[in-house]
């Protein structure tokens, strides 16, 4: 490898770790942290399973150090880090199979080993081995549909493939389909969710009618990605019977 692409290759990685640490605080609770699994995945399909590990733990330690977050800013992000680049390597440049990398290695993986990082090391009471198994899993379905989102539009155009060569990460081209095109339009709740929580907080928005709509965008926009899944397959069936 030239030093030239070292060079680039530690430089994106500093930008990834820099945006990591600014926006992990948005809509943080304890146990559950999206901006951070979005950085995870995003690592993870630029630069491969090494880096995301490595952006995660870095992250993880200057948010400890700076922010005094509990352990969870490392139980709860180098597992699905790493797992969402070896997923996407194995399964030859699937985005939708990184995402599941890091819902894997975050919501299961790292909620399990948060339990007992939490109780010996933090001294932390009344917990079990399941206690942040819910939070996980909902912060990564959250950051993972904004980095499918964002990473499928890149994939879409052919950026996603120039930035990984320009790196001199294994390129891939995970080509559009009528089941991506639904799921980037499911993933697109993700977004709205994150949207109405941003925006209620900042204008102290407390009206109930507001929670309601952010747990109500996902499931609408679940239901449009099915039913423009179902259309679309009806469509192309009749148009492949036509043909024949």
């Amino acid at each position: 490898m030239r030093k030239s692409d070292v060079i680039l290759k530690l430089v994106v990685l500093s930008l990834l770790i820099a945006l990591g640490v600014v926006i992990s605080p948005i809509l943080r609770v304890e146990g559950m942290c999206p901006m951070a699994h979005l950085i995870n995945i995003v690592c993870s399909v630029l630069m491969g399973p090494w880096y995301s590990l490595l952006c995660a733990t870095v992250i993880g330690i200057i948010r400890m150090l700076t922010m005094g977050i509990p352990p969870l800013a490392l139980t709860g992000a180098v597992f699905g880090a790493f797992l969402s680049g070896v997923f996407y390597r194995m399964s030859k440049g699937k985005i939708l199979i990184a995402v599941a990398g890091e819902i894997i290695g975050t919501g299961i993986i790292g909620a399990l080993a948060s339990y007992p990082v939490m109780t010996l090391l933090w001294g932390k009471e009344g917990l079990s081995w399941l206690f942040y198994v819910p939070s996980f899993i909902c912060g990564t379905l959250i950051g993972g549909s904004i980095a499918y989102v964002f990473l499928r539009k890149l994939a879409s155009n052919g950026m996603l493939a120039r930035m990984q060569r320009s790196v001199g990460s294994a390129a891939y081209h995970d080509q559009m389909s009528v089941r991506a095109d639904a799921l980037t339009i499911a993933a697109l709740g993700g977004i709205l969710w994150v949207v109405i929580k941003v925006a209620s907080t900042a204008f102290g928005l407390t009206s109930p009618a507001w929670n309601t709509a952010a747990y109500a965008a996902p499931a609408a926009a679940a239901a449009a990605g099915l039913i423009y899944y179902v259309c679309k397959t009806k469509k192309v069936r009749e148009a492949n019977a036509k043909t024949e």
